[in-house]
């Protein structure tokens, strides 16, 4: 059998989930898939996702580190970075910057936990 990796799943650390879901969600548009807790007094880990890209996000101890830095391959970044603009979150205001890749595009946002991620997509 041939071997097949068929995607990644970042775990990105969060302290509050209130402040989270007013930057992925609110903010970065995501939506909740599924959340789960061991009981009623257990840190959250959540899984949020837009389009194909997906995350988790954990209060639990250990899990991720805070600073942590994913890039995101995209298309469409004109377009998200539009979206964003027009939204009225008062922490951020990402540019569009040429990337490290030739002739790329790149969006970095930083999340409320010191969090960055990096949309990046190539000129066609």
């Amino acid at each position: 059998m041939a071997i097949e990796f068929r995607s990644v799943i970042p775990i990105l650390r969060v302290f509050d989930m209130a402040k989270a879901d007013e930057f992925y969600l609110g903010y970065l548009g995501f939506m909740v898939d599924w959340d789960h807790r061991f009981d009623d007094n257990a840190p959250l880990y959540r899984q949020v996702s837009r389009g194909g890209l997906v995350l988790h996000l954990s209060e639990h101890h250990g899990d991720g580190s805070p600073g942590v830095h994913v890039r995101v391959a995209m298309k469409g970044l004109v377009a998200y970075h539009g979206e964003l603009q027009a939204k009225t979150y008062r922490y951020l205001k990402p540019g569009i910057e040429e990337g490290s890749a030739l002739g790329a595009g790149e969006m970095a946002v930083m999340d409320p936990f010191g969090n960055r991620i990096t949309f990046c997509q190539d000129k066609e």
